[in-house]
């Protein structure tokens, strides 16, 4: 099997879990007991005002008919028009997914510049007091769930200390427009610190753990000693040799913890109240607001489906050694 072969079928496969994905959050909340207009629909209506409405929806038609429809119109993006808000998904998505996208790149840049820099040292200095300190520590924040880590920070910086935000984005007249640049970014990063911080202590116990194995593997290579025949500086075949050649299961592991970091946004952006695309997601399904349950939804799995495809093919590029037959 060539590589054209195998990316067309990675792709097919791709298309068929989005197919499965959307296929099941459709039937997941059109089966969930309760009434989905009980929301936007108020008792004091006439019967026929209340048809009309639900007519507009299109929730009076059969089940395979809003099935076809709603395949339809995600093959175009168009989830449809919020029960709540009546704004379209789009949109809706559009609003709240850079907020995510902040949080996330910010905590998973951090967490990866750490835990690998950490990975490399853990793995070099194998045996000391520090390297299992650390080894523990990154078991500790990967056995830990995020939202209660979250919690914890909140009560102790919080509540008791009052040095972070409580919850939100931004302080009341904080805008861009109302105090200027600097002040705006400053007041933003004052609340990005503390939620970014809890999901960097998170997900930096993975780059650490597999860079320090992948140090051990590289360690054990005849390279090594040639390179302290030559007489380099320990330092010199730390980085330069050992690390570089230690990296490639980090940069295609991180495409992968790349999706699951966006995807997982939805515990810590409702712990600290960030107005992100989990967040909303929750807020979504707890009102029973379909279209932009499915939409958030389907945008969340999106991402971590398309990141592991992009691993696949990341990992066949940077190493020359694997093969398509």
């Amino acid at each position: 099997m060539g590589k054209a072969h195998f990316v067309v079928r990675r792709v097919l496969q791709l298309l068929v879990t989005f197919w499965a994905v959307g296929t099941a959050l459709f039937l997941m909340f059109r089966l969930m007991p309760g009434d989905p207009t009980s929301y936007f629909v108020s008792g004091q209506m006439t019967q026929e005002a209340r048809q009309r409405i639900i007519e507009s929806y299109g929730l009076h038609e059969p089940l395979h008919v809003q099935y076809v429809r709603f395949l339809e119109n995600a093959l175009t993006l168009n989830f449809g028009q919020s029960f709540h808000t009546h704004e379209p998904v789009r949109a809706v998505i559009w609003t709240y997914l850079p907020n995510t996208l902040l949080l996330m790149l910010t905590a998973f840049i951090v967490a990866y510049a750490f835990g690998i820099t950490a990975g490399v040292f853990t793995g070099w200095y194998r045996g000391t007091r520090g390297e299992k300190a650390t080894v523990v520590t990154a078991l500790a924040a990967r056995s830990m769930p995020t939202f209660w880590v979250g919690l914890i920070v909140l009560w102790i910086f919080g509540a008791w200390l009052d040095v972070i935000p409580m919850s939100g984005m931004r302080s009341p007249g904080a805008g861009f427009e109302e105090t200027g640049f600097v002040e705006a970014t400053l007041d933003l990063l004052y609340h990005l610190v503390a939620p970014a911080a809890v999901l960097a202590f998170y997900y930096m116990g993975y780059p650490l753990l597999i860079m320090r194995s992948s140090m051990l593997e590289v360690l054990s290579e005849d390279f090594i000693d040639v390179c302290r025949a030559k007489g380099l500086s320990e330092r010199a075949i730390m980085f330069k040799h050992a690390a570089r050649n230690a990296l490639l299961p980090i940069v295609t592991a991180s495409a992968i913890a790349l999706g699951y970091a966006v995807g997982g946004a939805v515990l810590i952006e409702t712990v600290f109240g960030w107005p992100g695309i989990g967040r909303e997601m929750v807020r979504a399904v707890l009102r029973r607001d379909f279209p932009v349950a499915q939409g958030t939804f389907m945008v969340l799995a999106a991402t971590v489906i398309i990141m592991n495809f992009v691993a696949d093919l990341a990992y066949g590029y940077l190493d020359p050694r694997v093969t398509y037959d």
